[in-house]
C-alpha cells in the first residue's frame, strides 16, 4: 500500500511539474492535450482540440479549450467532473502534441509585367525585344537598333498574329512618322507582335 501511495505522489508531483511548465502556453486549435484523472483512470485520454477550438471528455461534454491556459482546462475539467465524484477529482492536463504550423513561405516580389514582341530584316538588332506594356511602335524602333542602310523603313510591317490563326497587317511608313504626317507611330503593341522590316528594292 505505501508503495502505490508513492507511486501516486511521484506522478502527481511529476505532472504538477509539467504542468507549470506548460502554464504561459495557450492551447490552439489542432493540439492534442492528455488528461489524467488521478481518481478514474479509465477517463485518462488524449483529447483533439477540434478546429471550433473545443476539447471533449466523458461526463463534461465539449468545453472551450482554445485560447486558454493549461491551467484554466484542469480547472474546467475538475469543476465539470466533481458532480460525478465524492470529493473534487485530481485533473492534470499536458501538451501531449502541438499542432502542426504552416510554414511561411517567404513572398517572392513579382516582377513588372511585360510584354514581347519580335523584329526581324533589316534592323540593327533583330529577336524578340521586350517592352512595358502599352508601348507603341516608336518605342519599339528606339529598342531595336535602327534601321541597315538597306531597310525599306517607308514599307514596315506589323503583323499582329489572331486567334483564329490568321493574322493582321499594317504597313508604316517610318518616314512619314518621323515627319509627323502619320500618327501610326503611337499605335500600341501587344504580346506577340512582330514587326518586319524588309528589303529596299533597287532605287527604292
Amino acid at each position: 500500500m505505501k508503495v502505490i501511495s508513492a507511486i501516486i505522489a511521484t506522478t502527481l508531483m511529476l505532472m504538477a511539474q509539467a504542468a507549470v511548465a506548460q502554464s504561459n502556453y495557450q492551447i490552439r486549435n489542432g493540439d492534442i492535450l492528455r488528461v489524467e484523472v488521478i481518481e478514474d483512470p479509465s477517463l485518462n485520454r488524449s483529447v483533439l482540440v477540434s478546429p471550433d477550438g473545443r476539447i471533449s471528455m466523458p461526463l463534461t461534454g465539449a468545453i472551450k479549450a482554445s485560447g486558454k491556459s493549461i491551467e484554466d482546462i484542469q480547472r474546467e475539467l475538475a469543476s465539470g467532473l466533481a458532480a460525478s465524484f465524492a470529493a473534487r477529482p485530481n485533473v492534470f492536463v499536458a501538451v501531449e502534441r502541438l499542432a502542426e504550423r504552416r510554414a511561411v513561405t517567404p513572398q517572392v516580389p513579382t516582377p513588372d509585367p511585360t510584354i514581347e514582341i519580335f523584329v526581324m530584316g533589316e534592323v540593327g538588332k533583330p529577336g524578340k525585344v521586350t517592352l512595358d506594356p502599352g508601348a507603341n511602335v516608336l518605342q519599339a524602333f528606339a529598342e531595336m537598333g535602327g534601321f541597315t542602310r538597306f531597310a525599306a523603313s517607308s514599307r514596315v510591317q506589323l503583323r499582329r498574329p489572331s486567334a483564329d490563326g490568321s493574322e493582321n497587317l499594317v504597313t508604316l511608313d517610318y518616314k512619314a512618322i518621323e515627319a509627323g504626317l502619320s500618327n501610326a507611330g503611337m499605335t500600341v503593341l501587344t504580346e506577340g507582335d512582330i514587326i518586319v522590316v524588309p528589303q529596299r528594292r533597287l532605287f527604292e
